[in-house]
This record gives C-alpha cells, structure tokens and sequence, in this order.
C-alpha cells in the first residue's frame, strides 16, 4: 500500500514506539491522527508535526472513545482510513503467588485490560472503518499493526499479566487476518524485544547497559525508529499478512 496520502492512526501515539511510528508515517505523508490517554504529549506531538497531523484523546480501555477516534481519522482524510498502528500498553510485574498472597486480580485486569481488551478495540473499529473506504487497485482496503512484545513467548518472573496480554495479541493476527482477507484488509502484528522507550530511560545507566548486554546482536536496545521502519515495511508489503514478527536482535528473554 503506498503510505503517501493514506489516512494513518497510530492509537498510543503520544510516546515511544507510538510517536516514532507517527513521526514516520507523516515524513512520508500520510495524514495522521495521533490517539493517546495523554493529551499533553499527544497534542504537542501533533502541533509539532503540523499540517497533516491531528491528536484526538482516547482510553482504548473505552470502546466510545476508541470509536470516536477512528471515526475522526477516517473523516479527516479523503479515501478514509488505510492505516492502523496500534502501540497502547501498560506492565505490572508482580508474581503469581509469593509469601505476600496470590497475585492481585485488580492490576491483572487493568493490564489485560488496556494492552488486550484496548488492541481489540482498536482493531475492530479500525477494520470496520476500513471496509468502508473503496479497494485500491491491488484489491487492498487497508493495514492494522498491532504490539505485542517478545514476552508473549519468552515471558520473564513476574511478567504473567504482560506475558497473558501480548501472547493474546499474537493469538487473535491470523485469526482477525481470516477474517478480513476477502475485504482487502491485512493484520500484522510486531512483537519488540528490549527497545529505548520513555519507560527504560528511566533506569539507571548500570540497569540498561545489563539489558542490552543480553542481546545477540545488536548488542544494545532497539530504537523507536527501527520498529517505525518494520511498521512502515508492513504497510508497504502486501504479501505481509497474519503474522506476528520478532523484532529483538535474536534476543530470547531468561526467567529474570
């Protein structure tokens, strides 16, 4: 799919991965909708990038505000909505059960909450919205990206809300690309290992250097830009359908 003019919504935009992958999307000229939980980052984002670029607050825990985003990036472009990113989601390490009790149901379902139950709503809505727009050429209607991470296999202690979510994510791609392909929408999913977030910044030096020292090669974390890159590659690559890909240096997570 040719990304230059393609209507874009990267859902968890604000920051990280998410903000690469509108920075990208918009140098190549798609117009963009930057959704986000925070409307500071994702307003100042969007102003940063200028024409082209709009930001529409959303909690993808909620399915009206999900709803409404996507609705809002597919009014804002003629051809409506061609490109789905979505890259929302939350950790909680906390163990199946220690000397403290079982683990909390509470931040379980927040996790699966956001990272799960959020995903799907981004992608249900997104396709629905692309059946809408008419076929290109190539027969193709649109492109959902989805996160996952290298936890969904390799899931580390502590990781089991993590793990749950994102191995569900990998679950439902070629299910959900099944159930798309006679509409001309393909689903991909992108599964991260360790990468240069805003949330690994905050450690110390001393702890992000162990972290990329456990990575085959490169040996350092990945960089927003480069999971932008294998997005956009999706996008581009038609015959990409239905399948999850490891984006982590070979790395292959230890138990801690």
């Amino acid at each position: 799919m040719r990304i230059e003019g393609s209507g874009a919504i990267v859902v968890g935009g604000a920051s990280g991965l998410g903000a690469a992958t509108a920075r990208s999307l918009h140098e190549h000229g798609a117009p963009v909708t930057i959704a986000d939980v925070n409307a500071e980052k994702g307003e100042a984002l969007a102003a940063e990038l200028g024409e082209g670029a709009r930001f529409a607050q959303c909690d993808v825990r909620e399915a009206e505000q999900v709803e409404a985003a996507v609705a809002g990036a597919a009014e804002a472009v003629d051809g409506g909505l061609r490109i789905s990113v979505c890259c929302a989601g939350v950790g909680w390490p906390e163990k199946i059960a220690s000397s403290r009790g079982p683990h909390r149901l509470e931040p379980f379902e927040i996790v699966l909450g956001i990272n799960l139950v959020g995903t799907f709503n981004v992608l249900r809505f997104a396709a629905h919205a692309m059946l809408a727009a008419e076929p290109l050429e190539s027969g193709e209607r649109g492109v959902c990206v989805n996160t996952a991470s290298a936890a969904a296999f390799d899931g580390q202690v502590g990781q089991v809300a993590y793990s749950a979510s994102k191995g569900a994510i990998v679950g439902m791609t070629l299910p959900a690309a099944r159930d798309l392909a006679d509409k001309g929408v393909r689903v991909v999913t992108i599964a991260p290992g360790t990468f240069d977030t805003p949330l690994l910044a905050a450690l110390p030096q001393e702890k992000r250097d162990a972290l990329a020292a456990g990575i085959p090669f490169p040996r350092r974390l990945g960089r927003p830009d480069e999971f932008a890159a294998l997005a956009l590659h999706i996008v581009s690559n038609q015959v990409l359908n239905g399948e999850t890909i490891r984006l982590d240096g070979a790395l292959r997570m230890p138990p801690r």
